[in-house]
Formats: structure tokens, sequence, C-alpha cells
């Protein structure tokens, strides 16, 4: 995306927003109303559009309206003789629908600019505006047993988010993003910026997301629009908040149709008294209800944060913090308080403190108030909570369990289907690692559980056995917002991927160098280093597919330029990736050491002499159904072994072959090639300035 280098930060002068809500599809329409509000109120820096832009997609297609395909192809119709476009500079997420498919592919294509100053944010993405301002974003729609149930971040095709996507957007808020307003999922264009160490806090100026958060409504007294948002709203995003803190958090999913909610200001005494302000938007267009269409629109100035910044005073009409202050308890009654022979159990007496839907008459408690309708079915007989439409599963939803559609997890028949061994059943496909048994997991097998301390549980559960854990992004050696992150070995970060030198690197160098080291490499530095891809994925063959693009063209463009780099240093690449799918999973990245040109000839047969196939294809890979190790030789031709689940595979089996192949076989072992400190800071500065003539982040 193109975009002016402005230095982050610090100008004392406000910035100029406008927010608006869903533009539902009514593209045209909205760009005129912004160019109105800009001429009378403005001039406006940027607008943040909120929820839903697109709108619902067309049952026939799946794809957009002609709005839509006018945007992408940047022929909307001219709003005034000049012809211009867009008015401002847009931000646009994703609401409570898919995305377009030629909206995806356009998103993938051009790295989020849709068309000339329209730019979609990536559903979890961080992007910091030319002024210093801190923009997170959080799409989709939360459903509680989606949010836990998907086993990689749902990407535009989908209208949910999940835990991972949620935890994508807390480990972007951990690093410092560029100045450019980038628009993935992190903004990381300058290597000084994540070189510098992570952000020192996850603290965001504006966050803007569909949904509300659960506890926003507490202790708030301004009115809410519908009676139901009371009781609504996604918990995962409380998490959220109490970690970035947003000064500024706009929402567009207030009711159906949405409306217009703005609640007093809350202040984080743990932050020198920092003032948060949510606003929950109407949409676009939309019709009256009572006489009064819902406001759609918000401006609003926003000083860039600064050192020098004075400690913003306390709003007057500030409430409870309601993410720090808990709901007061309600007292007990004292027994004076109780007739006798009735209490709550048995007598008549309504509990104090309960919540009561509305005041209704006799027999009809806890029937909804007049002119209430449920958002699920638009029935005014029940509260959404005890909506029939809640039972069925939402449209495209797959059973996790058995991989049909047409019911939830919890009612899926296979659910409680007993394995062999007497646990669990496991799902089609499923293969246990130890014994290759598709009829129980790994955790009941007895061949996984033999030796075990204290004996096997009922069940087959070995009483000894932990409980695998899946690796969190904090966990994972790979993810940036792991603390324990070697940052000192990063030399390139670009949009979608960071290089790395690895800790112990095959290649000998510094201390680890013998005196004549030019038999092995040249490259300064050693040349052996890591592509990962900065979001959390096991393998690069389980990124989901709208969003993948992006990650495999970058990954591509930095194996070009190392390719050029070891030509330039009279060496060959050669890369290889082990993509093993465990139980705790990992981190994808592929691996690029630098063989001699003399040696080039010679790398496919060292591969091939190990006494494993070769005939897999990368489509075999596809999915997350297949461990594999592939490598690309130096000649362009690719090699894949695809790994059967109960058959052993060394992960250091790439190093290995090319460590013999080197004539170093003591280098196999990366924990005994380790150097100090120092030295691996040397490696980096001689490996960055001999790379920078390459690097396509640069």
């Amino acid at each position: 995306m193109a975009s002016s280098t402005v230095p982050a930060a610090s100008s004392a002068a406000p910035v100029k927003i406008l927010t608006v809500g869903s533009a539902l599809g009514s593209i045209r329409d909205l760009f005129v109303k912004i160019k109105a509000i800009d001429a009378k109120h403005g001039k406006f820096d940027c607008v943040l559009c909120v929820g839903d832009f697109f709108g619902p997609l067309k049952e026939s297609e799946g794809n957009g309206t002609d709005e839509t395909e006018q945007l992408l192809n940047g022929d909307i119709e001219g709003m005034d003789a000049s012809h211009e476009q867009v008015p401002l500079k847009c931000y646009i997420m994703q609401g409570e629908n898919p995305l377009p498919d030629s909206v995806i592919e356009k998103y993938t294509k051009t790295s989020g600019e849709l068309c000339k100053d329209v730019f979609l944010l990536n559903k979890s993405g961080i992007m910091t505006t030319p002024h210093g301002l801190r923009i997170a974003c959080l799409g989709g729609i939360y459903n509680p047993g989606i949010y836990t149930a998907a086993e990689a971040p749902p990407g535009f095709a989908s209208p949910f988010f999940s835990t991972h996507t949620v935890e994508r957007l807390l480990s972007n808020t951990l690093v410092k993003s560029s100045s450019k307003p980038q628009v993935k999922n992190q903004a990381y264009t300058s290597l000084t910026s994540i070189l510098n160490s992570s952000s020192t806090s996850q603290l965001i100026d504006i966050l803007i997301t569909n949904d509300w958060p659960a506890c926003i409504t507490q202790h708030s007294s301004a009115p809410l629009p519908s009676p139901e948002l009371s009781s609504l709203g996604a918990p995962p995003l409380d998490e959220v908040i109490r970690k970035v803190k947003p000064r500024y958090h706009f929402a567009a999913l207030g009711g159906q149709p949405p409306q217009f909610w703005e609640r007093e200001p809350f202040v984080w005494d743990d932050e020198a008294g920092r003032v948060s302000r949510f606003v929950s938007l109407g949409a676009f267009g939309a019709e009256a209800t009572g006489g009064k269409k819902p406001r759609w629109f918000y401006a609003f100035s926003i000083t860039p944060p600064s050192p020098t910044n004075p400690t913003p005073p306390r709003p007057t009409n500030a409430t409870k913090n309601p993410f720090t202050e808990l709901a007061p308890r309600v007292q007990k009654r004292t027994l004076e308080a109780f007739d006798e022979g009735e209490n709550f159990i048995w007598g008549n007496i309504k509990q104090p403190g309960k919540r009561l839907r509305t005041d209704a008459p006799p027999g009809e408690e806890g029937k909804p108030p007049p002119g209430y309708k449920c958002r699920r079915c638009d029935s005014s007989e029940h509260f959404i909570s005890s909506c029939p439409e809640r039972q069925k599963p939402p449209e495209g939803y797959v059973c996790r369990i058995c991989n049909t559609p047409g019911h939830l997890v919890r009612d899926c028949p296979t659910r409680h289907a007993v394995g062999d061994t007497g646990g669990r059943k496991p799902r089609p496909g499923y293969v246990c690692r130890a014994c290759a048994s598709e009829e129980h997991y790994i955790e009941d097998c007895p061949v996984a559980n033999a030796g075990q301390r204290g004996g096997e549980r009922e069940g087959g559960r070995g009483r000894g056995r932990k409980e695998i854990k899946e690796i969190r992004p904090d966990e994972c050696w790979f993810c940036l917002s792991n603390p324990n992150l070697a940052k000192h070995l990063i030399v390139s970060i670009g949009t979608e991927c960071y290089v790395t030198l690895p800790k112990g690197q095959v290649i000998p160098t510094q201390s680890a160098a013998g005196e004549d080291n030019s038999h092995i490499s040249t490259v300064p530095g050693g040349g052996h280093v890591l592509i990962v891809p900065i979001s959390h994925h096991p393998t690069y063959s389980t990124i989901p597919a709208d969003i993948a693009p992006p990650i495999l063209n970058e990954t591509e463009k930095y194996k070009s330029s190392l390719r050029a780099l070891y030509a330039a240093h009279n060496a060959r690449a050669v890369f290889f990736e082990v993509g093993r799918l465990s139980t705790k999973g990992g981190h994808a990245h592929v691996q690029a050491v630098p063989v001699p040109t003399s040696l080039a000839g010679k790398v496919e047969q060292a591969f091939r002499s190990q006494g494993i196939d070769f005939d897999g294809t990368l489509e075999d890979c596809q999915g997350a159904g297949r461990s594999y190790f592939r490598v690309d030789l130096p000649d362009g031709k690719t090699l894949v072994h695809l790994i059967e689940e109960h058959a052993p595979f060394g992960v250091q089996f790439g190093r290995q072959v090319l460590a013999d192949m080197l004539g170093i076989p003591d280098r196999v072992d990366w924990k005994a090639c380790m150097l100090p400190q120092e030295e691996d800071k040397a490696d980096v500065e001689a490996f960055k300035a001999a790379f920078a003539s390459f690097d396509p982040s640069l």
C-alpha cells in the first residue's frame, strides 16, 4: 500500500477523524455523505468505517453488489466535476457477514488496498497512522461454540472470530508498528521498530470492533436503545479492552438494526488516569425507529500520544470502570426479613437484586417488554437467550467432531462415542501417533501410556500422563509476542514474514569458525537464516486459504532475495521445511542454508540417499491432514516427503543432511553450536549489511 513516510508521533496537533457506521453496501451514497460532512465540518484526516461496509452476500453468487465491483475496479461514479472517487482515506473492516470473494481476492493481491484511498483492515489488525496513532481492529462476530472450537483463525470468508483471532490481535499489540498506515495483521515495515524491542505496553489509541464487549453497560446510566443490549456482548472483548485500554472504542452491532449509544467515559487509574470512551454507531441509511433515524456518524479529535502530553483531566461525568470495578454484591437479607413459613425455596418471596426483564402482569413474568423483538427470529414472545433459533447452527457451521453440518458440537450424535480403549472416539482422519490406531486418541493409547507411573486410570488414561496442551503464541519460540524471543537475531521484517538468524546456525562463524571457512560459506554472518510467518500457524499448509496468498508471496520474495545474495558470494540456496503436525502444534518456518556452488549439484543425491521416499507433491500437503518434509533444491526442483503420523521423523533431518554434505557433522545439534550474544550480534550486523541491497522489505 502506498503511503508517505511521516515520522510517527509527535506533533501536538490533534488528528481529526470521522467514524461512520455500517454502510450495508450503499457505498456511493456513503461517499457522497462523507464528502458533504467533510465540507461542512472538516477537514478530516481520515474516515473509519465500522461494521458491515459491503452488507450481506448475494445468495446466488456469494459475491458483492455492482457497487462493490465498481469500487474494486475504481469505477464508482464521480461525485463532482472532478470525478473524485473517494473523498478521504477510508479504513474499512469486516462486520457481521462474510466478505465477497472479489474483495478477498483483491485484498490478497494488494495487501489491503481495495482502490485508491480505501483500505481493508485485517480481521485482527494493528496499524499506526502517519500521525502516530495506534488503531486496532477486530472484525467479525462472536459465537461461543465457534470461538473455542475453531482450529485456526477464521478468515474473511467466515463471519466469526475465534480465540486464535483474539490471540493474534493481542500478540500484534505487543510489537511496535510502523509509522506507515499499513493494514495487514501487523504493520511491520521498519526493522528498527522491532529490534528496538517490543512495545513496553499494549495500549491502543482507537479500537474498532463489530461486537460490543460484554460488560460495557455496567455502571452506566446512559439509556440503552434496546433493553436486550444490557445482556449481550462478547466476553473475550472484555479481556482485550483490559489489556489495550483504548482511548476510543467504536462498535457497530448495537441491536438489530444497529442503534447509536454513547457511554459515559471511564478512567484507568493504573495508567495515570487514561480515559476511555465507547460509542456504538447506527447503520448508514437505516430506517427511522420511533420517528427518529439512528445517528450513524461521529466526529472527534484525538491528540497523538507523547511523553510531553499532560495527564488528561478526569471527565466530570466519568463512571466506575466497568472492566476493573465488579458490580457490587447484593447484601444478604436478615432473618427478620423472612416471614415464617416463607423463604426463597418454598415461599413466594422474590429474590432481591435479581434483575427482572420486565414488570409484567401476573403470569407473564419473564416475557419481553412491549416493542421488544428477538434479533434472531423477530419474535416478541421471548428474549434472545431463550430463542429456539439459537439452538440451530449458524450458516456454514460444520461440526468439528463428525465434520458434518446441521448440528452444533454439543448436539453431535457421535460426541459421546467410545473408542476401542474406553476413551473418546477420535474424529475421522485421526491416527494415533503411538500405535497408528484410528480408534482412540493418543492420551488413551495403551502403547503411549505403557510404563507411566501410577498405572492406568479407568477408561485407559494413564494416571501419570500429563495433559497435552497446545502451544500459545506467548510460549512459541517464533511468535513475536513471546518475551523470550531472541529479537537480537532478527535481520528483516516484512509485512507478513520476518527473517532471523537461528540460534546455533549450521554454518560455523566467529569463534566456531576454522582458519579457512571458505569451503563451507563465504556469505557474511554465515548466511543460515529462517523465514518465519508473523502470524501463528503450525505449518505453511495449514494457513487458511483466504489469508495464505500474501504470506506465501512474501515468503517467495524472501527466497528470491536470498538466492541473489548467496549467488553474489559464490553460493547456492537450499530451503527446507519440516511441516510436522503434532498435538501441541508449532510455528511454520522455512530454513535457508547456503552451500558452495561447487556442491550445488550434489544436494539432491544427499537427500535421496537417506532412505526415505520423495514421491509426495505440494498438493498432498494442503489442509491439516498430512505432515511433510519439503526441500527446495538449488536447481529449482522441489522434493516432498509425506511423513506418516506413526513413523519417526527427526526435526533436524534437513540440518543433518546438509551438515554431512558440507563435512561438518559436529554442527547437527544446534544447541552445541550456540554462540555468545555478542558474537551473534556481530553475525547479524554482517548479514544485514550484505542483505541490505537485496532485502525486499527495504
